[in-house]
């Protein structure tokens, strides 16, 4: 039994065959004039049920006993036809063709043989209506050969043509199905690689898994992205200011590429960083950048997506391709979608990485901060208990020799006991200061400058906005007493001032400043931070990592003989700190 497929196609073959051989019927009928007649009507009756074959073909539909019931009628319509043209000499006898075709489409040899039996018994019965029998027997001696050869013709021609269609047809089944196939290996891939870029925190894993997922999402199984060069182009970090995009990652790079450095402000990138959205362009030999690469010199487009995050652009995810239209809307959605996921991820693993780093810079803190009480507590309080220790002994020898001259050196012991223990109050007060909880920034800040006065006779001035107090949150106080601590201490101990001032004023409504400044010896600014690792303090480090906890800026200006001047510039509000960064 052929399946539905065939039958399908046959009925197809049918309908053709058909309307080929009504309208034959109908010229036939036209010299005699009786188109209009009984038999024309026949005619178009049978062409109005071809229609309705045509329909059931289309809506891929078959009726109850679909091939029986075609042939049931096509034979009453050759009957008719001959029936009502007044027999063999009405020029409609070959009308029998009809069942004979249908027969050869969908039956086997012995059954089309049998059906061509039974119409040509039909019409003959007719036929003797009208002519005599001698007659009739000669006429449908030819028929029967003509019918029979027809119909084995087309049985042959239609098996084979549903062989070749069925062929082709399975060929296209097959071609789907490995398309399918390829397309959900290509999707299992890419959705493993989705998860990994989402699960990892490993900085350059996040970057090569990115240009790995964007070469398999484009592949497809004619035209696979061999060709495809990409890299991802970060901004470099010099002090959490933005500087040149360095290649941190690519496919297809040469050597000489990677070393590339670009100040991306023109060409393509250039205009993707400033617009923040996707570009294309099919110039990549005049873009003044992306010329520098060798590897990118064949290419005829390119395709650059900016990593940006709010205001903060990291850098970009660059494409490029020899063909000059590959770059289609299509892969630039799966492109920007994959660039928006790698965002996603390079923030996270960015985050991973500065907490990572932060952990770390707090271990060095909290050793510096150790390494810093020993060498405190080795200059100052240690000492002075060693002379304290050195001065009694000394006291205990004279009481035997000289007891005036015992007095004066108790009391020096006396003096020296005091002065240790205001070293050892001062210590105290800038590990915690508990004024500053209690009281506030204001007197915490009077209280170190008295302090300092009373332990190291260091003049230290204070002045403070009143304005600025109720702004300020006190964890920022707190952060704020520690920066502005930390450069009076390094003012006191390297630069021999006399003077020392310190002042917290408004700039702006969501934007203050702290300043400290002295008249001592000052120093040259770049040849410190040059040998910084060697000088064995952190002072200069705690101040900036400070203020990058306020979200602030943080300026340093000195000169040898000019003192030195150490400004932090703090926002108090989120809008404020972006519209400092857009300034700076």
């Amino acid at each position: 039994m052929q399946q539905n497929g065939s039958l399908n196609l046959a009925d197809w073959f049918g309908i053709s065959l058909r309307w080929i051989t009504l309208l034959g019927l109908s010229v036939s009928l036209v010299p005699q004039g009786s188109l209009l007649a009984l038999s024309g009507v026949a005619l178009l009756a049978a062409g109005f049920w071809n229609f309705a074959l045509m329909a059931f073909a289309i809506l891929n539909h078959q009726l109850v006993t679909h091939r029986g019931l075609i042939l049931t009628i096509d034979l009453l319509v050759a009957n008719l036809l001959l029936l009502l043209s007044g027999g063999l000499d009405g020029g409609l006898g070959w009308a029998g063709l009809l069942p004979v075709f249908s027969a050869a489409l969908y039956f086997d040899v012995r059954r089309l043989l049998l059906v061509t039996g039974l119409t040509l018994l039909s019409l003959g019965g007719f036929a003797l209506l009208f002519s005599p029998l001698p007659q009739v027997l000669a006429s449908f001696g030819l028929m029967l050969v003509l019918f029979v050869a027809v119909g084995l013709l087309f049985n042959n021609l239609s098996r084979r043509m549903i062989r070749v269609v069925e062929r082709l047809r399975w060929q296209r089944v097959e071609q789907r199905r490995k398309v399918e196939k390829v397309d959900q290996d290509r999707q299992r891939v890419i959705y493993n690689l989705v998860s990994e870029l989402s699960a990892t925190l490993n900085y350059q894993r996040v970057l090569d898994t990115a240009l790995d997922l964007s070469a398999t999402a484009l592949s497809n199984p004619t035209s696979l992205a061999d060709r495809l060069v990409s890299a991802v182009l970060l901004f470099s970090e010099n002090g959490g200011s933005r500087t040149t995009l360095r290649v941190e990652s690519a496919r297809r790079l040469t050597p000489a590429d990677l070393r590339v450095t670009l100040p991306g402000i023109a060409g393509l990138i250039g205009q993707s960083i400033e617009d923040g959205v996707s570009q294309v362009s099919k110039q990549v030999d005049k873009d003044p950048e992306l010329g520098r690469f060798v590897a990118l010199r064949p290419c005829k487009s390119a395709f650059s997506i900016p990593l940006r995050n709010g205001l903060d652009t990291y850098g970009v995810l660059l494409f490029a391709h020899p063909e000059e239209g590959y770059f289609t809307a299509e892969r630039r959605e799966i492109l920007d979608i994959i660039g928006s996921q790698a965002m996603i991820a390079i923030q996270n693993a960015r985050l991973y990485r500065d907490l990572e780093l932060e952990k770390e810079r707090m271990m060095e803190t909290q050793e510096e901060a150790r390494k810093k009480l020993a060498r405190d507590l080795h200059d100052g309080p240690t000492q002075s208990v060693a002379a304290i220790a050195m001065r009694v002994n000394f006291a205990r020898q004279l009481i035997e020799r000289d007891t005036s001259a015992t007095s004066d050196e108790l009391f020096k012991v006396e003096d020296l006991a005091r002065r240790t223990t205001k070293e050892l109050r001062h210590m105290l007060f800038t590990l915690r200061p508990l004024v500053l909880e209690s009281q506030g920034l204001v007197a915490a800040l009077e209280m170190m400058a008295e302090k300092m006065g009373e332990t190291f006779a260091q003049n230290v001035k204070i002045e403070v906005d009143d304005k600025v107090l109720p702004e300020l949150e006190l964890n920022k106080q707190a952060v704020i007493f520690q920066i502005a601590e930390e450069a009076v201490n390094n003012a006191r101990k390297h630069a021999q001032a006399e003077n020392i001032s310190v002042r917290l004023k408004a700039v702006e409504n969501d934007v203050i400043l702290l300043e400290i400044q002295d008249d001592g010896l000052g120093f040259d600014l770049g040849s410190v931070d040059a040998a910084y690792d060697n000088l064995g303090s952190l002072g200069m480090v705690n101040m900036r990592e400070r203020t990058e906890l306020l979200n602030g800026f943080l300026n340093i200006s000195s000169a040898k003989g000019r003192g030195t001047r150490v400004q932090v510039v703090v926002p108090l509000t989120e809008e404020a700190s972006d519209r400092l960064r857009r300034r700076l």
